[in-house]
């Protein structure tokens, strides 16, 4: 069982990392411009969270649900965006 501590470091590594996307996300979204995003790296991203999220869901992982669930979302949004605007 973790503790208070390894559920705060969880918390705070999940936030960083899902947060980092933001600013990607919203410059895609604005700009409609994905000539610098990869369709491979970025389909092969969205593969690795979702293969993440489950692991959470089936560790019961509050820290790993959280941040995948969000980062998979802005991460298909980038990818929808790549596949319609090339």
């Amino acid at each position: 069982m973790p503790t208070a501590a390894t559920e705060a470091l969880g918390f705070c590594a999940a936030l960083l990392t899902t947060l980092c996307w933001l600013p990607q996300a919203w410059h895609t979204i604005r700009t409609r411009d994905t000539s610098g995003i990869s369709l491979w790296t970025q389909a092969l991203f969205a593969t690795g969270i979702v293969l993440w999220l489950v692991y959470g869901v089936l560790i019961a992982s509050w820290p790993l649900i959280g941040a995948n669930s969000v980062t998979l979302a802005l991460v298909l949004v980038i990818l929808t965006m790549k596949l319609r605007y090339g």
